[in-house]
């Protein structure tokens, strides 16, 4: 894959796609977004928002980060690229649902397992992989007794990263004041790269089920 690629790929989508959705972009264009969920997911290549749910133009406002974290609220004003998102998503276009995905084979929560402090290279990763901390420790306290493997080791850490961003969202008071007006929903989901299958988190009993 290289830019070329890309450029004919474009071309390829407007002879064959575009016309496809022609009609929904006119809509979006002349009406505006009006997208009724927030999905929040990682950056990683292989996870692609729209094709695991099949939605269509105008469907989802997407957030893709590295780790598919949530820095917990400041208030404050420095640059919070990931926190704009999340305040206009429920301020201004006012989504119904926030989706927190994780997924397995993350790299963000394999590198926790890492040593990076020595690369300067890569100062702002080490930062931001602190959202990842706790999800680490949680596993490692939980797992390491029982002798898991590391793939054991990296799928809980994966899961569990989601509920911690859970909680990190809930710091964001009008995230909160929605909730409990009951206009907002969030949800925890886990995507399995291998067969395309998602779980979702139950608070209620702590685990993860299959989305029927």
């Amino acid at each position: 894959m290289n830019i070329k690629t890309l450029i004919k790929g474009n071309k390829r989508f407007r002879k064959a796609k575009f016309t496809k959705y022609q009609e929904d972009f006119n809509t979006l264009v002349k009406h505006g977004q009006k997208p009724n969920v927030l999905f929040i997911g990682c950056s990683d290549s292989r996870v692609v928002p729209d094709l695991i749910v099949d939605t269509n133009p105008g469907d989802m406002f997407l957030l893709r980060n590295i780790g598919n974290f949530v820095p917990p609220f400041k208030e404050d004003f420095d640059y919070h690229g990931v926190s704009a998102v999340i305040e206009y998503a429920v301020s201004v276009l006012k989504v119904k649902d926030i989706i927190v995905c994780g997924h397995s084979h993350c790299g963000a929560c394999a590198s926790l397992y890492d040593d990076l402090s020595n690369n300067r290279k890569l100062i702002h990763v080490r930062k931001w992989l602190e959202l990842g901390q706790k999800a680490k420790e949680y596993a490692l306290m939980n797992l390491l007794t029982k002798k898991a493997s590391k793939e054991q080791l990296l799928r809980t850490t994966e899961k569990i990263s989601v509920t911690y961003q859970l909680e990190n969202l809930l710091t964001y008071p009008e995230v909160v004041k929605r909730i409990k007006k009951g206009k907002l929903n969030i949800h925890g989901w886990f995507y399995d790269i291998e067969d395309g299958s998602i779980e979702e988190y139950d608070a209620k009993d702590k685990k993860y089920r299959k989305l029927q």
